[in-house]
This record gives C-alpha cells, sequence and structure tokens, in this order.
C-alpha cells in the first residue's frame, strides 16, 4: 500500500505558542509524525513534553486565541485541518475524529445521565431523537463491557466506579464509528486489573471497526504493549521515532535511553524486627451502614474494612495493593481516627480508638498523610511557604515568624528544592516539584507516622524515580514508619518490606514483601501480579542488555 493511501493523518512541522501577557511559551516546536489507517501510534515523554497539546491541535481543542500555531500544517484524508473554520471542526470532531481524556470523572458531565451523555453524540451528529438514539446507547455500553447496559442508562457518574466511567467515555468516544481515536493517558488513574481490561477492550474495538489510534502515555509498558510505533518528545520537540522495537531494543537519544531505565529500583530499608511499633491494630473493622425506607432503618452494611490486623514498626513500611473499593484508603483514614472504626488502635503503646477530637489534635502533628493528587491538595491561593508553614501555625504557635521560616527553608532542601522557592505558588512548579511540596509540608512537623495515599501514581516515571529515592532518604535518617497504599506494583516493591493485599474489605494475602512478590499464594493476588508484569516494562530489556 503506497503512503498516499496508507496515511490517516499526517503532522508537519507543528509548533505551537502560548502569549501570556507580554511572555509567550513555545510550547511544540516543528514537530512532525504520522497516523496511517489502521494502527497505533504512541507519543511519549515527560510532563510538559508537548504530547497533549500536539494530540489536541489535531482537533484544534487548543485556547485559543492564547494559543496560535506560528508554523505547521495537519492533513486528515489530505486536507489541512488548520485551515478549516469551527463549522468543518465540527462536522469532523466526534465523528470522524475522537478523544479520550486521562481523567472520566472530570470528563463526563456531573449532572447528565449515562444515556444522555452517550446519546448527544448520536443526537448532535445524526439528528437522532433520544428514543432513537436509546437502543445504540444500550448496544455501545454492552460493547464496553458495561453488564446490564438498560439498567446503568439513568445512572450518574458518581455512581460508577473508575474503570465504568473509562469504559462510559470510550462507548462516547466510539459512538460514530470514527476513523482516529486520541487516547490522552486512557488508563493513568486506574488499578492495574482494570488497566489491562480497557487496553484489551480498546484493541478489540480497534481490531473491529480499523481504527486508528494516536496514544498519549508516559507508561513505557503499555506502549510496548500496544503501539506499533513511536515518537518520543521532549520540551516541545521530537528527539527519536521509530518502530516500538527498535525504540525500545536499540534507543538512540540519551534521552529515551532515560525514559527506559527510569523505573523505581533499589530495595527498602531493612526492616529492623527490635524498632519500637508505632501503629498497631488486631480486627479492626470500618462498616457503613445502607439505610432505605422512609425511617432510614439500616437493613444492611458496606464492610469497607472487615477484620484487619496489622503492625507497623518504625522505619518500616508496609504496603497495602488491592483493587479501588477494596478498602486501602478506608483502612488508612481509620488509623488516622479520620473516620468512626471498631477494634483497638494502638500508637507508640497508647490506644487511641476512642480518643476524642481534641484529645487527637496534639498527635496530629506525628500524623501525616501525602495525597495522590498533588495540584489538587495544594491551596492555589497561598505561596509555598505559607502551604509548608500552616501545620506549624497550629501545632507550634509559640514559633516566631523568622523560626517557621527557617523551618520551611529546611524542609524543602531536605525534599531537594531550592528554599528560596517558597514565595512562588504551586502553578508554578511541575508535577514531581508540588509533590516534594506536599512531601515537605508533611515533614516540616516532624512526625513519626506517614500515610502515603497513592502519592507517584499521577507522576511520570522518571519522577516517580525520584520520588521514591527521596521516600527512602526520609525514612532512613527519621526512622519514618510508612502506610504506603498504591495499585502500583513497581512502586510498592521498591519501598514496602511488609505487603498486604487487599479485596472487599477483606484480607485475602499478606506477608514480607519479598515472599508476596516472589511466590503469592493466592488466585487474587496472581491476577494483580499477572497483569503489572504485563504493562510493565523491565529496565534491562528495554535498553538491549
Amino acid at each position: 500500500m503506497s503512503a498516499s493511501t496508507s496515511t490517516l493523518v499526517n503532522v508537519r512541522r507543528l509548533s505551537v505558542d502560548f502569549q501570556a501577557g507580554d511572555q509567550v511559551a513555545h510550547a511544540v516546536r516543528n514537530v512532525s509524525f504520522t497516523i496511517n489507517k489502521g494502527e497505533t501510534v504512541a507519543l511519549v515523554g515527560e510532563s510538559g513534553s508537548g504530547k497533549t497539546v500536539s494530540a489536541q491541535s489535531i482537533l484544534k481543542l487548543l485556547p485559543y486565541p492564547t494559543a496560535s500555531h506560528p508554523s505547521g500544517e495537519i492533513f486528515f484524508h489530505g486536507k489541512d485541518l488548520l485551515g478549516l473554520d469551527e463549522s468543518g471542526m465540527r462536522a469532523i470532531r466526534g465523528r470522524r475524529i475522537s478523544v479520550i481524556f486521562q481523567e472520566p470523572m472530570t470528563s463526563l458531565n456531573p449532572l447528565h445521565t449515562i444515556e444522555k451523555q452517550v446519546g448527544e453524540v448520536l443526537q448532535v451528529h445524526h439528528g437522532w431523537t433520544r428514543n432513537e438514539a436509546r437502543p445504540r446507547v444500550v448496544e455501545l455500553l454492552r460493547k464496553v463491557g458495561i453488564r446490564d447496559p438498560e439498567k446503568r442508562l439513568r445512572d450518574y457518574p458518581h455512581q460508577l466506579s473508575g474503570g465504568q466511567r473509562q469504559r462510559v467515555m470510550i462507548a462516547l468516544a466510539l459512538a460514530n464509528e470514527p476513523e482516529l481515536l486520541i487516547a490522552d493517558e486512557p488508563t493513568t488513574a486506574l488499578d492495574v486489573t482494570i488497566q489491562a481490561q480497557i487496553l484489551e477492550l480498546l484493541q478489540e474495538l480497534q481490531r473491529e471497526m480499523g481504527m486508528a489510534m494516536l496514544l498519549i502515555t508516559h507508561d513505557l509498558g503499555i506502549v510496548r504493549k500496544m503501539a506499533e510505533r513511536v515518537y518520543v518528545m521532549k520540551d516541545g520537540e521530537v528527539v527519536e521515532h521509530g518502530t516500538t522495537s527498535e525504540v525500545f531494543y536499540a534507543p538512540k537519544a540519551a534521552y529515551t535511553q532515560h525514559l527506559l531505565s527510569a523505573e523505581p529500583k533499589g530495595d527498602p530499608p531493612k526492616a529492623d524486627i527490635t524498632a519500637p511499633v508505632v501503629f498497631e491494630t488486631e480486627d479492626l473493622k470500618v462498616w457503613f451502614p445502607v439505610r432505605r425506607g422512609l425511617l432510614q432503618r439500616t437493613v444492611d452494611h458496606v464492610k469497607a474494612v472487615d477484620g484487619l490486623s496489622l503492625q507497623i514498626r518504625a522505619g518500616q513500611t508496609v504496603g497495602v495493593v488491592g483493587e479501588s473499593g477494596s478498602g486501602k484508603t478506608t483502612l488508612g483514614l481509620a488509623l488516622l481516627r479520620l473516620i468512626s472504626s471498631e477494634g483497638p488502635i494502638v500508637y507508640l503503646g497508647n490506644r487511641i480508638d476512642g480518643a476524642t477530637f481534641r484529645q487527637m489534635r496534639p498527635l496530629r502533628k506525628e500524623m501525616q498523610v501525602v495525597f495522590q493528587d498533588p495540584f489538587g491538595s495544594l491551596s492555589p491561593r497561598l505561596s509555598v511557604g505559607q502551604i509548608i508553614e500552616e501545620g506549624l501555625l497550629i501545632q507550634s504557635p509559640g514559633m516566631g515568624y523568622a523560626e517557621r521560616r527557617e523551618a520551611v527553608g529546611r524542609a524543602l532542601d531536605e525534599v531537594g528544592l531550592d528554599p528560596a522557592a517558597k514565595d512562588r505558588y504551586p502553578h508554578e512548579f511541575s508535577g514531581g516539584q508540588r509533590q516534594r511540596i506536599a512531601i515537605a509540608r508533611a515533614m516540616v512537623l516532624e512526625p513519626k507516622f506517614v500515610m502515603l495515599d497513592e502519592p507517584t501514581s499521577a507522576l511520570d516515571m522518571s519522577v516517580q524515580a525520584q520520588i521514591v529515592d527521596l521516600l527512602r532518604d526520609l525514612q532512613q535518617r527519621r526512622q519514618l514508619a510508612y502506610l504506603f497504599i498504591s495499585h502500583d506494583l513497581k512502586v510498592v516493591r521498591a519501598l514496602s518490606n511488609h505487603v498486604i493485599v487487599m479485596q472487599n474489605g477483606n484480607v485475602v494475602e499478606e506477608g514480607p514483601a519479598e515472599r508476596i512478590f516472589s511466590s503469592p499464594e493466592t488466585a487474587y493476588t496472581q491476577s494483580l501480579l499477572s497483569a503489572a508484569l504485563n504493562l510493565t516494562t523491565r529496565s534491562d530489556t528495554a535498553v538491549g542488555k
């Protein structure tokens, strides 16, 4: 087949600038790539490399006129999309080219039912009524693996799990059987088993529809599994491209080699069985009542955590893994006494399960949390210094202004950031830097226990590795006890001494991390590890050693 008949999209010398007052940011510079009919092409690179901006330019989804194209052409079936007016683009968006975005909860309208949102695409492009569109909506939901789709038509996005919401996004994107699907980090926020299901679903639908796919991701394991060709981007430019096997097994650019070797490595600090026990619980239960009827009587319970026991020592990390809804975060919140629970909770030898809010307040200084999304957990209205010193204002009211500023500077320096950055704001930092700020906010209070709730899942691979190294270093220096909650088993393996595997509120397996990863005993743990290994790019094979 000749290039002229096989090429679906041809991007030539594309540049994108963003204007902010007198400042101009050159986000993309002279990027060229092609997508052939029916193939999967991946754009990879770290945050800020220009992947998403390049892809969104195809459908002219950038915030114009703030964004502009100083140079470039984007040909789709030989027609330059950059030259089309809004009417011409509407005929292509959602019908011939569709998009799946990274976070389905923010991409789906929380005020509209699933039927209305999927059906709207059919109504706009085909002029169907709601009743005419309903059979097609049911068919699409069934095709993407939604069970009993007729019963889910009136559901709202918040009533679905993360995996179900992403399936609805896929149904919405594929409603008109597009020729090209742009998948922008389609599985980043999902559990490893759900990731595998979504990727398998996309491949199956692609084969069935003969559709091309532009895959945007920082997860190289997904690229190796899905893509035929790869373009590697850095600072708005393509630094290397080729077939997937060429890029993975014989990378030429130093940046590509860096990406391929950037997985979290090393072992957690050796556990000391004589170290003091920081947290201990036995037969812990967190049951949420299910109430029905006019009088709201309790008819059942959701057993979020059902009879769990654990022990965390100083300098030790207990990793908690499992799919969404397994009870991982609920466990952490119960230990911190942020939600009600049943069963003894012992902190440094003292029971705290019956402690009041007032009694817990002095202990909060010693128990800290680092959350999943650093941008969402940092106030955009406060400077970095104000964010980090907030805990000191509450927990150490006698500390003077100069002393607080000095403590903030030390905390920033400890996490590898310039203390002079304390007067800047969160939006001025990258994702990895924002997570370092979140860690500094926790460490400034000199805690003894830190709950880490998916602290690396929103970060690039290379940044993940840096954060893992930082957490290990802080743990060794301060003898911190960590409860590490994650669905990323590579990171869990690099940090944890002991692993608890949860499913539906129950512990299905636990033990030393080395044993869990080398010889899992239960089918559920084996399925988690199998899904993770199928998506993982091992650094030794990736660079052809």
